[in-house]
């Protein structure tokens, strides 16, 4: 089997980690330095895509996505990353994704980029 995995939420250690056929959920939870002491396991997902098939999109919480994350998305590189950060400790959370068009230098061009890649949720 060739390809990965990428694991973020609460572990110690998120990232991509490559996979061989052998591989178990258990043993790439503990690749990834295991569950954190915030780790929900009552909302866990996982998919797993028909060969051929294009996976299914994750959208990134903005309410709590780390900046390394946000940089993935299109448009949003460090600075805007770290803007959005800043807003939601010293704002409060957003209560819908349009209010990221708050934060100084993120326009409607930049959210109609974005909208369909984050989710807000407390």
């Amino acid at each position: 089997m060739e390809g990965g995995i990428f694991i973020t939420g609460a572990v110690s250690n998120p990232g991509y980690y490559p996979l061989t056929g052998n591989d178990s959920i258990e043993a790439l939870l503990r690749d990834a330095g295991g569950a954190t002491g915030e780790a929900d396991y009552t909302d866990l997902r996982l998919f797993i895509p028909v060969q051929g098939q294009e996976p299914l999109p994750q959208r990134i919480n903005i309410n709590r996505a780390e900046t390394w994350l946000l940089e993935a998305l299109p448009g949003i590189g460090p600075a805007r990353a770290q803007a959005i950060v800043d807003y939601r400790q010293n704002g409060g959370l957003f209560r819908s994704t349009d209010e990221i068009t708050r934060i100084e230098d993120i326009g409607a061009g930049t959210y109609e980029r974005i909208k369909s890649l984050i989710t807000v949720s407390e």
